[in-house]
Formats: structure tokens, C-alpha cells, sequence
């Protein structure tokens, strides 16, 4: 692949640049090293070796580790708005729900939290991804303002806790449970978080 991968598409073909299927490949391969080695130990040549390509090929693309880094793990939680009455009622079911439905079709995901459980790198990504993501949403919804960062926390626990034991440690009962189970448990939980008057 080193060499020719930055083809063009052909106007109007509708076809993929190989370029961009070389920077699937580094990405899906990076996602694996830090999943697998964490940030410190993975290495641009084990990733390179692992996508199939040259090493200079991933510091064409992202420049360095950090850079390559940051790729790997974008998210984009896509978070729903919760400004509507009726949506604040039903907030603990909309986001459980909805973040079933990230951790399920968003390998990224699974990539970042296996990284931030183990690498100080991955637990920053992972703070900033909640800090600027989630607390907006726990501010549409909490009735208390000064409340909103503790509440986030307490919301993120139980969605990461979720994340670790069904996902990444994958443990039997959890794997077994069915969507419409978990969100049955954790829902009411999620929305005692965010709504519930404090303690």
C-alpha cells in the first residue's frame, strides 16, 4: 500500500480514495495496539506492521503518536437533547438506551475505555469525552446547577460500569442480559441520578 494510496476519486465515480482505506486500516489497527498495550507501550511500528504498511505511512497521516492517538479515539456521543419536559421525565431510559446503542456499534468506544481504565493518556480522553459531552446534557436535566458535575459522575458510573462488565471484561451474566433488561434496571437508576432531589 506505501506508494500509490493517495490515488484521487474519479469525479462523479462515487469511489473510495485508497488513502482513506489506509487510514482505516492505521486507525483499526491503532484502536487494537491501545486496547491491547495501552498508550505507553504501543508503538507507530507495531501499528504500522499490524494495518499492513509502512511506518511512514502513519506519521504521513497523523504526524506522531499523540496525533495518532486523538484520531483513534475521537467520539462523537451524538447525545440527545433534553431541553423538552417530557424528555427530562424520560431521560435515564433515553440515554440508557442510547448508549446501549453507542457501546454496541461503536468499536472506538470499546477501544477508549479499555485504554482509559489502564493509561493516564486514555483517562484524560476519556474525561474530556464525558466533560464535554455528557454534562450538557446532565444540565438540561438536573434541577439543581450545582449539582450537574456530581450528578454526571454518579450517571457515568453506572453507564461505564455497564460498559466494563458487559463489554470489555465481558462477564457471563452481563453479556446475557437482554437490552430491554438492562434498560428495565438501569434506567430508573440513571434518572434518580439526574433528577432525585439531593441528598
Amino acid at each position: 500500500m506505501n506508494g500509490g494510496d493517495s490515488t484521487p476519486t474519479v469525479p462523479g465515480s462515487g469511489a473510495p480514495r485508497r488513502s482513506d482505506a489506509t487510514r482505516g486500516a492505521i486507525l483499526s489497527a491503532a484502536r487494537e495496539r491501545f486496547a491491547t498495550d495501552g498508550y505507553e507501550r504501543a508503538t507507530i511500528r507495531a501499528i504500522a506492521k499490524d494495518a499492513n504498511i509502512d511506518p511512514s505511512m502513519v506519521m504521513r497521516y497523523y504526524g506522531n503518536k499523540e496525533g495518532l492517538f486523538a484520531a483513534a479515539v475521537a467520539v462523537d456521543l451524538r447525545l440527545p437533547d433534553m431541553s423538552g419536559a417530557d424528555r427530562r421525565r424520560e431521560a435515564g431510559r433515553i440515554l440508557v438506551e442510547h448508549f446501549l446503542g453507542m457501546w454496541e456499534d461503536n468499536e472506538v468506544l470499546t477501544a477508549l475505555l479499555r485504554v482509559g481504565a489502564t493509561n493516564r493518556a486514555g483517562a484524560e480522553r476519556m474525561q474530556g469525552v464525558l466533560r464535554d459531552q455528557l454534562l450538557p446534557v446532565a444540565r438540561q436535566v438536573c434541577p439543581d446547577p450545582e449539582q450537574v458535575p456530581a450528578r454526571a459522575a454518579l450517571m457515568a458510573s453506572q453507564l461505564l460500569g455497564l460498559a466494563l462488565t458487559r463489554y470489555v471484561l465481558r462477564m457471563p451474566p452481563a453479556v446475557e442480559l437482554t437490552r430491554a433488561e438492562i434498560v428495565a434496571w438501569l434506567a430508573p437508576t440513571i434518572q434518580r441520578y439526574l433528577t432525585a432531589p439531593g441528598p
